[in-house]
């Protein structure tokens, strides 16, 4: 009996050892982060409902680490929210990426792909949100903005401030997978979220796939970031609005069958002015969706966009001016464009005829008085002036080698 005894004790013990390691019922993460907190990358990590990470907190992400977000609705939505003087320090490797997805996706431990979901399967989560105390122009000159996609009542979700050097902390090879989901009608949640963050932030080689929304959206800001690829969102790829004064170097994306712009990019809200810049940026069409424009510059956008490849557009598809006020931006040399190659589509017979205005005499030219109407007398010539900027050709815009490490790249055989 002893000897019994003995036998069966040294078994448990084999079976503790066996099966020792994390416990993988701690795996949680929701509600409010008040103590920093890392996520290991020995475990999948479960992000459940709205998680906030809020001022004086540090959320720590080590490499290779999975975050699945569960699915919900409204004010239930799993996102992460990196709040005002809150920081994220989540640098990952091409190697190890730190991923966020969907509890659907059958990605394992270890793993940078699942093979159950692809670029159709969108908004079973939310998204990640950055919020800083950079400088963002706001409807009314307010200090500070409620985000998109978290509720009013919620004040962790505010942004804006003085502080052009905000730091927010390193998102550094991340990829944020199917997201999106809506917290009210009209609402969606982008997948990576940039709301005031300061350019003491590091935001490069990061990765968004089938959002529903747009991909990478910056709420005003200084923050500059590199190396960001966006693939079959449902709405634009990368969204600029309220005086973003940031640099965005090296993107690249690859339109789906029911995304809009590439890139659309709005100005100034209230009187503080910014300037973005982009460079070096290769835009890939889709023929199948009802969109699928290369770019859209609205109400008073500021910046230039330079160095641009842009191939597999439809013919209808175009780059426009689509209002008074930045069409005035544009003849004032606020807005400009330079070295944009483009792969001509069946029936456009230069390049520059895919530069449009939207308003003006040109397009609307009833006698009626148009608010959104350009007086005739400042009607911009912007397609002729493309010639200037504008070319035809196969090659140029980013340096599509960095993102051979993303899902993207693995997944449709893109050949980067």
């Amino acid at each position: 009996m002893l000897a019994i005894a003995a036998l069966a004790i040294t078994s448990c013990g084999d079976d503790d050892d066996a099966i020792s390691g994390p416990d993988l019922s701690d795996n949680q993460i929701s509600g409010v982060i008040s103590e920093s907190k890392t996520l290991t990358n020995d475990r999948i990590w479960n992000l459940q409902g709205r998680t906030t990470v809020t001022s004086g907190a540090v959320l720590t992400i080590e490499p290779g680490t999975i975050i699945k977000g569960l699915p919900g609705q409204g004010a239930n939505a799993s996102v992460l929210i990196i709040a005002r003087g809150a920081s994220i320090q989540a640098n990952g490797t091409a190697a190890e990426p730190i991923i966020f997805t969907s509890i659907a996706d059958n990605i394992a431990l270890g793993q940078t792909n699942g093979p159950n979901l692809n670029q159709n399967d969108r908004g079973l989560w939310g998204g990640v949100i950055v919020l800083g105390n950079a400088p963002s122009s706001l409807r009314g000159d307010v200090a500070a903005a409620q985000i998109e996609g978290i509720p009013a009542s919620d004040t962790n979700g505010l942004y804006g401030g003085s502080n052009p050097a905000d730091n927010s902390g390193v998102m550094n090879y991340v990829s944020i997978r199917h997201g999106g989901t809506n917290i009210g009608e009209g609402n969606e949640i982008n997948g990576l979220t940039l709301g005031g963050v300061g350019t003491g932030t590091t935001i490069s080689n990061i990765e968004v796939v089938a959002n529903v929304d747009d991909g990478i959206e910056f709420f005003g800001g200084t923050v500059n970031a590199s190396n960001l690829f966006v693939w079959a969102v449902g709405d634009d790829a990368i969204d600029i609005d309220q005086a973003y004064s940031g640099t965005i170097t090296n993107a690249g994306v690859v339109l789906g069958d029911i995304s809009d712009h590439a890139f659309e990019i709005d100005g100034p809200e209230g009187s503080l002015n910014g300037s973005f810049t982009i460079n070096n940026a290769t835009i890939f069409g889709n023929a199948n969706t009802p969109n699928g424009e290369y770019a859209d510059y609205r109400s008073r956008a500021q910046g230039a966009t330079n160095n641009v490849y842009a191939t597999g557009f439809k013919s209808s598809s175009d780059v426009e001016l689509d209002n008074n006020g930045v069409a005035q931006n544009y003849l004032d040399g606020d807005l400009t464009f330079s070295n944009w190659v483009i792969n001509l589509p069946s029936g456009v017979a230069a390049a520059n005829d895919i530069f449009v205005e939207k308003v003006g005499c040109a397009q609307n030219c009833d006698d009626e008085d148009d608010a959104n109407d350009i007086d005739e007398n400042t009607i911009t010539s912007f397609t002729s002036d493309a010639t200037q900027w504008a070319t035809a050709g196969t090659s140029g815009g980013a340096d599509l080698s960095a993102f051979s490490w993303t899902y993207s790249n693995a997944t449709a055989g893109l050949g980067f």
